[in-house]
């Protein structure tokens, strides 16, 4: 039965509680529904005065929800919570983001604080420390992370949640791609990677908060400022965080524009080859034979370097940057290229490093001299049968909710956070939380899609519900 939300000021209800609002009832109804229609009246009051947020605790009486809450009222909360979340996106899709703009980092850091203690949230900024694992595009002093823990009142698990704040795109790009809404999308500079996984955590968590949902024993929030260099700063956090919690929920995109959501088990390794040349400039008129050709001894290296992927064991290494020379009439003294390495399994590092060591013996120009880095930059994630057997209750999750829902346990190629929060744990870590989007790492036109925005912060909103009720083991106590 779907109960309608009463709309009335929040000063007539102090006080309130199950007994007076019985005596109004016309037909007998069960403690569930009771309780659920006190929680109706008290989200849609905040609703009203808030515009989607929720009011200081001050301001009503929050009814303490010991029992779930009913998925047509969930439903119904995020209905009303998409507004406010779009006014979110709009808010840090207008603060530039950069993996290297600290500033920019700062200050939506500072945006992103304030709102976790203000819902309700312990709120630690931090910044890079002594454990920061440097790589070639390892910017000097790396954004901080944001970090807030969230009490529960009598549940026994503890749940973390992760998501990004960097963005790929250097400063000066949002005037290409500003925030705006045409039909069902949502468009702007970093919106769909991943500013929708902030807004959504955000967002869940003032839903919860405006029926007073404490059903768990901790909710913990990192959001971090430099994943899309792989994470130098936080990626040792991520790991310590992951091993602390009984489930780990990632935020990055739940599936193309068209559907149907998406949840990943799997992500891929991802490292990166830089071969670098050092030869001798010349003339390259007069005297070209007094030089070392950099230039030609780095393409052959790359030449016979292109052979290393192998799709059967989810091996790619694809050679994408390069660069030589000083001027146009100079031999040049210089060249470097990368590779983009995307491994499934971990000793596939060890064995694309070993192999470019051996090949890079092999010159074209013996007075040349060829060096290789090689930088394990992210590990893959594997599906453990915790997160399968998660994963299973997912879908019946969203079955229920009627949200066609995929799961994929192998790796597409991306790889993301989440395998740093399951080094070190056995627990369940699911990737893919998400609103669905498209063109993210694109010049063209970044969007997320609105029809997905509420049925996601349901899923969201009652996984947290159904793992608040599981005990540290994962034994389940009942379905939300």
């Amino acid at each position: 039965m779907s109960l309608p939300a009463l709309r009335l000021p929040i000063a007539s209800l102090s006080g309130l509680s199950l007994r007076p609002l019985a005596r109004l009832r016309s037909a007998p109804l069960s403690p569930q529904l009771l309780a659920a229609l006190c929680l109706s009246v008290g989200a849609a009051s905040v609703h009203a005065q808030t515009g989607g947020t929720s009011a200081p605790a001050s301001a009503t009486t929050t009814v303490s929800a010991t029992s779930s809450i009913p998925l047509n009222e969930v439903q119904a909360l995020a209905a009303r919570e998409q507004p406010a979340m779009l006014k979110t996106l709009q808010q840090l899709v207008e603060i530039e983001s950069g993996s290297s703009d600290r500033e920019g980092l700062e200050r939506i850091a500072t945006v992103i604080a304030q709102r976790l203690k203000e819902l309700g949230g312990e709120v630690t900024m931090l910044e890079p420390g002594s454990d920061l694992y440097r790589m070639f595009d390892t910017p000097q002093k790396p954004g901080p992370m944001v970090q807030a823990r969230f009490k529960g009142g009598g549940g026994r698990s503890k749940v973390l949640l992760i998501a990004h704040m960097d963005t790929v795109y250097p400063r000066g790009m949002l005037a290409q791609q500003p925030f705006r809404i045409e039909g069902q999308r949502a468009y702007g500079l970093g919106i769909a990677d991943d500013k929708q996984g902030v807004a959504t955590i955000l967002h869940v968590l003032a839903l919860l908060k405006s029926v007073g949902w404490k059903d768990c024993g901790e909710i913990t929030v990192l959001i971090n400022g430099d994943e899309e260099i792989s994470s130098p700063a936080s990626r040792h956090r991520i790991t310590q965080l992951g091993s602390e919690h009984d489930a780990v929920l990632s935020f990055e995109g739940g599936g193309g524009p068209d559907g149907p959501d998406t949840l990943r088990l799997a992500t891929s390794g991802i490292g990166a080859a830089t071969l670098t040349v050092k030869g001798r400039s010349s003339h390259a008129g007069a005297a070209p034979e007094r030089g070392v050709n950099a230039l030609y001894e780095l393409s052959h290296q790359v030449l016979q370097a292109r052979d290393l992927s192998d799709p059967k064991v989810g091996r790619q290494v694809h050679w994408t940057v390069s660069k030589s020379g000083v001027v146009r009439n100079m031999i040049p003294p210089s060249a470097e290229a990368s590779a983009d390495v995307r491994v499934e399994r971990v000793e596939d590092f060890d064995w694309v490093e070993a192999e470019l060591r051996r090949r890079i013996q092999n010159k074209l120009l013996p007075e040349a001299e060829v060096s290789l880095s090689f930088e394990r930059r992210r590990p893959p994630l594997h599906a453990s049968p915790a997160s399968r057997s998660m994963a299973e209750r997912l879908q019946s999750l969203a079955a229920e909710q009627g949200l066609p829902l995929t799961v994929k346990d192998v790796p597409t190629g991306g790889g993301t956070d989440a395998a740093f929060a399951a080094a070190a744990t056995q627990a369940p870590v699911v990737e893919g939380f998400g609103v669905r989007g498209f063109g993210a790492h694109s010049t063209q036109a970044e969007f997320v899609q609105l029809d997905s925005i509420a049925p996601k912060m349901v899923l969201v909103a009652r996984t947290l519900m159904m793992l608040g009720k599981q005990d540290r083991s994962g034994t389940q106590a009942s379905k939300p």
